[in-house]
């Protein structure tokens, strides 16, 4: 009677143990709607980490391998096609309520994207949170409008077009650069209002008024505006034309070209000093010059224009010597530069290469060469002049001869260039020297002879050309020769 009784038992504790099985690979977990813990999402470089906290029941019908994933919709709201924004670690999450961290893609721009959670093992989606404006902002800084040019101008019936600068000048980053963007245009309502005007990244004005744009991150704030432009009608026929300098005016030359932008027209001519520069023809005009520059702006039905006294920062400055120096070899020369420079620099180069020990603005040179000295402001513009120079060793023009020479090579090597007679004959002895072509005419007469003759080429007519002299002493005593001159 014993052994039914426990066969009985042990078939009900089967079936327990069964039931039990059947509820756990059948149990469900419950996830609720995501609180977020914002309001809106404004993401940047600099910033892009948002939370949402939720509950979900029973924790134990966890599997061990389940993951949490956070999706989100298009930005009206649809999931359709969701973005998965996070995924946790398998098993990372076991106890409810939840809170995870997620960060949004960079291509979010919209006012009613919405979150969900879901569940891996076992498979469970929450509803869908509450709508909240999201926006990536790929591009937060100021950018330029028509070239920075603050005015623009358009002929009476007709519009000017306004247009986000790509690249723009200097530093400017364009959000151009980025297609995922769009703009919103503006019109200045009062000092501090404005209303809208149109979308899209240019912008026809056909009412004065001043305008600006603004990338479109809707409710979320942005550095990413605009310079204001003045827009104004030609009522006269004749309009002002703004120049605009891309590197400011005064500007430094160390930073390279200024561009010159004026505003839009048809076609265009720049001028400089009330000079016309051939071939500046475009709207901008590159310059290292300082000047009155001045354009003529062809807007269709009638003119414009404009001018700006450019002035450069550039330091004024000067050197005592001329390019081309003699000395002797026992001999210095003692080379001074000036200069307004703030806080110059001085270098002295002799043949390319520094002379360490000259760093002031004086050197006293004592070797043959090329030197150069470069004068560098370090202090607000910082910009460089040079000054190149050379020193030659002294030409003798009176050295110690003892015979007339009857052959020169007349050829710049410095050697036998000129005719050279003995000292007694030269300048100073009263001594009358006549030189003679070949066929009698004479060449050169004088009774102050510096050895330097000849001083301009004698287009010779023959390799070997034959000239003839005649030196007179002061007490009358004479010497005739020949001189051959070759070519």
């Amino acid at each position: 009677m014993l052994q039914p009784t426990y066969l009985k038992q042990f078939l009900y504790g089967i079936c327990v143990c069964l039931v039990f099985m059947a509820q756990r690979v059948n149990a469900q977990v419950v996830i609720g709607t995501p609180n977020l813990g914002f309001t809106q999402a404004c993401a940047s470089d600099s910033f892009n980490t948002y939370n949402t906290t939720f509950v979900f029941s029973p924790e134990s019908a966890l599997n061990a391998s389940n993951q949490f994933i956070i999706e989100m919709s298009d930005a009206s709201g649809d999931f359709t096609e969701p973005t998965v924004v996070h995924t946790t670690e398998a098993g990372s999450v076991t106890v409810s309520p939840a809170t995870i961290a997620f960060s949004i893609p960079e291509t979010t721009a919209g006012e009613n994207y919405r979150i969900r959670i879901k569940s891996s093992a076992p498979a469970a989606t929450s509803s869908r949170s509450v709508p909240f404006a999201a926006y990536y902002k790929i591009q937060d800084s100021p950018f330029t409008i028509n070239n920075l040019v603050s005015t623009g101008v358009y002929c009476s019936g007709g519009s000017y077009l306004l247009s986000i600068d790509n690249p723009g000048n200097g530093n400017n980053d364009s959000p151009l650069q980025y297609p995922s963007l769009t703009f919103k245009w503006y019109k200045e309502t009062g000092p501090t209002t404005s209303a809208f005007v149109a979308d899209g990244p240019t912008l026809s004005v056909s009412t004065e008024g001043t305008y600006f744009v603004r990338t479109n991150y809707g409710t979320c704030t942005s550095d990413s505006f605009s310079n204001r432009v003045t827009i104004s009608e030609a009522v006269s026929g004749e309009a002002n034309a703004t120049i605009v300098s891309s590197l400011g005016n005064p500007y430094c030359p160390g930073e390279g070209f200024t561009s010159l932008s004026t505003i839009s027209g048809v076609s265009y001519q720049w001028y400089k000093d009330g000079n016309i520069i051939a071939g500046a023809t475009d709207q901008m005009f590159q310059t290292n010059e300082s000047g009155i520059f001045s354009v003529q702006v062809d807007l269709g039905d009638c003119s414009a224009s404009g001018t700006i006294d450019l002035v450069s920062e550039l330091f004024e400055s000067s050197i005592d010597v001329p390019e081309f120096n003699e000395m002797s070899e026992e001999d210095s020369l003692l080379v001074t530069v000036t200069t307004t420079a703030i806080n110059p620099e001085f270098i002295w180069y002799l043949n390319g290469n520094i002379i360490a020990s000259a760093t002031g603005a004086s050197f006293e040179a004592t070797e043959f060469g090329d030197y150069v000295v470069r004068i560098t402001q370090t202090t607000d513009c910082t910009t460089s002049v040079e000054y190149l120079f050379s020193i030659e060793e002294e030409l003798d023009l009176f050295p110690e001869v003892e015979h007339i020479p009857n052959l020169i090579s007349p050829n710049g090597d410095s050697i036998n260039d000129t005719w050279i007679i003995p000292a007694q004959y030269v300048s100073g002895t009263d001594t009358e020297v006549i030189i003679l072509s070949s066929q009698g005419k004479i060449v050169l007469q004088t009774k102050d002879y510096l050895n330097n003759w000849p001083e301009t080429d004698l287009n010779l007519t023959n390799i070997n050309q034959v000239y003839y002299y005649i030196i007179t002493t002061a007490d009358n005593k004479t010497k005739k020769g020949s001189i051959t001159v070759v070519k």
